[in-house]
């Protein structure tokens, strides 16, 4: 008998239908929609159940998710996907391009609506479920309605994102070791204050007087010039830096010997290009605060460089650490305020520990991928939080067979 009784219990749970699901119960998280969608053969979309759910693991939290279930193919696999920027959103799109290849797909808001920080104000507790809580919340709960609607968990879990979702990432990663089995963070922006203020820095060094702003016509000439510098120290002429890191370009080198004009840079431009190569440095100590842009970016100064401040950077002082939405960007002071922005981060934002030995001592892999050309998140981040994990855990061959970094060309 209690033979029988242990290959009863060794059997997977029955599985639930799509719309039993609205009844599962599920801790501070309640389904809102449980629904089978047909097959749409023009979206080349296959049928599946479609779960929306709300977790409020807080009085103050509203995080919706959904998960996308495949009705037929399944492959055992569950994917979980993150936002850009401050984005509060779900997308049908990134949702179906895991349905198409058989994943469980799940997908967040964060914990709020629309694309500013404006969420944040006078709201921390939606500012921890932006930071780390909300990806947590709707990976235990996802991973449940996997296991109702299938009588299975999944074999395999993996978190893909770019952006902010590589934030998240590396989030999950040093908060949450056991949630993922596999993490792709691309492009991540692990020092999310560090890029508000290195938003802050290239807008102030661009309009401190208007003789320093460098009009967009400028960028393809300042990248030529980056390009006939330190293309062929790769050993091969071919169009594309393999390590900017290395490039020794300086902007002065373009510095007009006479008048303006297309082909030159002023010397106040000079001093901008300089800044926007960074990196961010407190002008009484000297103290490196955050790197700059890498040189090859130059296609994309517009970003942080063009006639207004970046506002995914400048959200953050608006709405988290001055907490006033008028706040003007050029009354930043790098000598005394840097402080006060790490204090109002309080560690929700920024996914800086080095520290993943959890994860990859389960067996998790992670990847991380930066584009050299990116105008958003300096990609020296990247870089350098690389070497601190290589540094806490012990080399290079510590870390080798779960964690890998790429460096892309753009």
């Amino acid at each position: 008998m209690r033979v029988f009784l242990s290959l009863v219990c060794a059997l997977p749970a029955a599985a639930a239908t799509c719309e039993g699901l609205a009844g599962l119960a599920l801790p501070h998280t309640s389904i809102t929609m449980a629904q089978a969608v047909a097959a749409e053969s023009s979206k080349d979309l296959p049928a599946f159940c479609r779960v929306a759910a709300t977790a409020r693991p807080t009085a103050d939290s509203e995080i919706k998710f959904e998960v996308w279930l495949p009705l037929a193919g399944w492959n055992g696999k569950f994917e979980a996907n993150g936002n850009g920027g401050w984005s509060g959103s779900i997308s049908a799109t990134t949702l179906a391009a895991g349905l198409r290849r058989g994943y469980a797909a799940a997908m967040s808001d964060l914990g709020h609506e629309g694309g500013s920080a404006g969420f944040a104000l006078g709201h921390p507790e939606k500012l921890v479920d932006f930071g780390y809580r909300a990806a947590h919340e709707m990976t235990v709960a996802a991973k449940a309605v996997v296991n109702s609607y299938y009588g299975q968990a999944p074999k395999l879990s993996y978190w893909s994102g770019c952006s902010a979702g590589g934030r998240s990432a590396m989030m999950e990663a040093q908060r949450y070791p056991e949630d993922f089995d596999g993490i792709v963070a691309g492009a991540p922006g692990l020092n999310w204050t560090g890029r508000a203020l290195l938003s802050v820095w290239i807008a102030q060094a661009s309009h401190r007087n208007e003789a320093g702003y460098i009009p967009q016509s400028k960028y393809p000439m300042i990248h030529a010039a980056v390009l006939e510098k330190c293309d062929a120290a790769d050993g091969a002429k071919d169009g594309v830096i393999e390590d900017p890191a290395r490039c020794g370009f300086d902007p002065k080198e373009l510095e007009c010997k006479g008048a303006d004009g297309p082909a030159c840079l002023t010397s106040a431009q000079v001093a901008t290009a300089r800044a926007i190569y960074g990196p961010v440095t407190n002008p009484r100590t000297g103290d490196v605060i955050a790197p700059g842009l890498s040189r090859w970016s130059e296609m994309g100064w517009a970003t942080m460089g063009g006639p207004q401040v970046f506002n995914l950077g400048a959200d953050l002082f608006r709405f988290v650490v001055y907490q006033d939405a008028n706040w003007d960007y050029r009354t930043f002071n790098f000598d005394s305020d840097v402080a006060r922005t790490l204090k109002a981060e309080g560690g929700m934002l920024n996914a800086m520990n080095p520290d993943v030995s959890p994860f990859l001592k389960r067996g998790g892999k992670l990847i991380q991928y930066h584009g050299w050309a990116d105008p958003q998140i300096a990609p020296s981040t990247s870089v350098e939080y690389y070497k601190t994990v290589l540094d806490t855990l012990g080399g290079v061959e510590k870390v080798r067979s779960g964690y890998r970094q790429t460096k892309l060309p753009a």
